[in-house]
């Protein structure tokens, strides 16, 4: 084991891209991440025009922990020579196809990455970890961190029927899926749903006969994005659930849900906007139908095209109708990489799939407890909503590398949230208000 890795990074998305940027500055540590794919690209099938990030550039790759570090937004503009100008241009959001392109600036700098290496198994032998698959062979490591991404979730009664007329959003863009002359629905109330549905209705894909955006949600629902609701996506509060019992986890993240998916308010008015003129102001139209609360439990096939049977949950009745194209936009589940079969007896799983992480999100396993597996983006069950979004990847990253070193290289502890979200009063408001109960005997009458 004299010549292995320290740590072994399987996947390479924008988390485990965050943990290779931040540890590009750790001396003697050898690090390095394999990815199946041939280069970096992140979410290119979403890439639609105009559309913006939902989270600050200021919360990027590493800018929360180390705003020095040179793999910063900042430093990415800097480095093309747009940074006064995207000054200048007052975006309230970064475009999503910029940020995409600052993300691929920094997989192209960074050497520990591997592309066109896809992990295929992973067993603990000899004392380490040991990697086998496309393009690496016995590779060894002390630790593991796995980042694989989510994968598309395709509904069970959809799954027969998936194919060329019937795609994930996640597909879309990078499709050859023209709606001319065809009837077309949209499944997901999502910010996704809504992208397409406008992509859709603006003729990029051709003129359709009509298009039906069709959502479980009781409305289109905006994403929550308020000062205090992004509370929940600080390292204090990320802190805080993850010492709750586990039974308590599930309905508080449930009722979170509409922080990170819902539709964002600007795109609502475009979209609100583009329906009025649509409506009033416009001669050649496309027929379109909004259906929320619907739930789709049954879908067929014929030569008049698909046929999809709903609940309507705000009337309880039930309603079927016939498209000839259908986008899915119903997002995203996690799922354990299949390379871990080896080992998966092994790990400590709740009843969901998802791995108990430890704080510093290790996966609790029988093996050493000098070889440690750390999970990205598998801890919503255990850190809360915040675990699939970019807000505290670099914070994340930083508290990985603590615990890797087993030593503070990086502060990872803030100033607290304003909220306090157990324990009693501090002793400092236990003295403001006694000082007001006090002041009560001045007051007249």
């Amino acid at each position: 084991m004299n010549d292995s890795l320290d740590l072994a990074g399987i996947g390479i998305g924008p988390f485990n891209l965050s943990l290779a940027a931040l540890l590009s500055k750790v001396q003697h540590f050898r690090a390095r991440f394999f990815e199946r794919r041939g280069g970096f690209n992140w979410h290119p099938g979403m890439m639609l025009p105009g559309t913006q990030m939902q989270t600050s550039y200021l919360k990027d790759l590493v800018t929360p922990v180390d705003p020095c570090n040179p793999y910063s937004f900042l430093s990415y503009l800097v480095d093309k020579g747009r940074f006064y100008r995207f000054v200048n241009a007052d975006y309230p959001r970064v475009r999503r196809v910029e940020f995409a392109d600052y993300l691929r600036w920094v997989a192209e700098q960074l050497p520990s990455l591997q592309f066109s290496s896809g992990v295929d198994e992973v067993a603990f032998v000899d004392g380490g970890f040991r990697l086998n698959g496309e393009g690496l062979r016995d590779v060894r490591a002390r630790h593991l961190v796995v980042a694989t991404g989510m994968r598309p979730h395709i509904p069970a009664w959809v799954e027969r029927y998936f194919g060329d007329h019937c795609l994930h959003s996640h597909g879309y863009v990078g499709s050859d899926f023209s709606v001319t002359g065809k009837r077309v629905a949209i499944v997901g109330g999502g910010q996704s749903g809504a992208e397409i549905f406008l992509d859709l209705m603006a003729g990029n894909r051709g003129k359709a006969d009509e298009i039906i955006w069709v959502s479980r949600r009781p409305n289109l629902d905006p994403l929550d994005e308020t000062s205090f609701i992004n509370e929940y996506f600080t390292p204090d509060y990320v802190r805080h659930f993850h010492a709750l019992p586990e039974q308590r986890k599930p309905p508080i993240v449930a009722s979170h849900k509409l922080t990170g998916d819902g539709v964002s308010p600007a795109t609502l008015q475009v979209l609100s906007q583009y329906l009025y003129d649509t409506d009033f102001l416009n001669r050649d139209i496309t027929p379109y139908t909004i259906m929320p609360y619907r739930d789709v439990h049954l879908m067929g096939r014929d030569k008049v095209g698909f046929h999809l049977h709903m609940r309507n949950g705000f009337n309880n009745a039930d309603e079927t109708i016939s498209v000839d194209r259908i986008v899915l936009a119903t997002g995203y589940r996690y799922q354990l990489p299949a390379c871990l079969a080896p080992l998966i007896e092994r790990l400590d799983l709740d009843q969901d799939g998802f791995p108990r992480l430890t704080a510093d999100y290790q996966v609790p396993w029988d093996g050493p407890d000098g070889h440690r597996i750390y999970m990205q983006n598998a801890g919503r069950n255990s850190h809360g909503v915040a675990d699939a979004q970019l807000s505290l990847a670099a914070w994340r990253a930083a508290v990985i590398i603590n615990s890797l070193l087993e030593e503070a290289v990086y502060d990872v502890d803030p100033f607290p949230s304003p909220v306090r979200w157990a324990g009693g009063r501090t002793e400092t408001a236990d003295k403001a208000v006694k000082a007001m109960e006090a002041a009560k005997i001045y007051r007249v009458g």
